[in-house]
């Protein structure tokens, strides 16, 4: 089948009108495949990753190194999603010069936006974790992702601060798969 614009047309849950490229803090979460625990565990409030997890740690980390006008802020992986902040800095290159305006839309990205950014770490991620596991095309995070704009010092701190104490709640995390039958969910 192929597309078609006015039946095939996905739900985006980012921000309308909003410029994904524009320098700022944003909070993003990303989730497993079916909230799958691949990443590691959580014992005594310390997430002990899987190899897997550090894999998402290093690819994570590496962001920057592909995306030179991005710095990252606080960040944690959890057993099935993680959390991190990534701040859009007004200077690509030494040059005080933005991404593209052009707002983002499904199937065309913006360079440098944050929906850019995230989905070439889910790309990458993906991508090494099924070498790694000789899994060619097996889905790893779940096909979208939430962000939420940080627009003052004080939500920063707190976002930081969610982010940090995120382990030490895991007994009462919505991701928890141990919630689902206590009806904490």
């Amino acid at each position: 089948m192929s597309y078609n614009p006015e039946i095939h047309q996905r739900r985006s849950i980012r921000l309308r009108g909003y410029d994904y490229s524009q320098p700022g803090f944003y909070f993003v979460t990303v989730c497993t495949s079916g909230r799958s625990c691949s990443l590691g565990d959580v014992a005594e409030e310390q997430v002990c990753l899987s190899e897997v997890g550090e894999l998402i740690s290093v690819c994570w980390q590496d962001l920057p190194i592909h995306y030179q006008h991005i710095e990252l802020d606080e960040f944690v992986v959890m057993p099935n999603h993680m959390h991190g902040i990534i701040n859009i800095v007004d200077n690509r290159r030494g040059t005080a010069s933005r991404a593209p305006t052009r707002r983002e839309q499904f199937g065309r990205p913006v360079a440098g936006s944050l929906p850019s950014i995230i989905r070439s770490f889910k790309s990458a991620s993906t991508r090494r974790i099924n070498v790694m596991r000789h899994t060619p095309g097996n889905p790893i995070w779940q096909p979208n992702y939430y962000e939420h704009v940080i627009r003052t010092e004080n939500e920063l701190s707190q976002v930081r601060r969610y982010i940090q104490e995120n382990p030490t709640k895991w007994s009462e995390d919505i991701y928890n798969p141990a919630n689902v039958s206590t009806g904490n969910r």
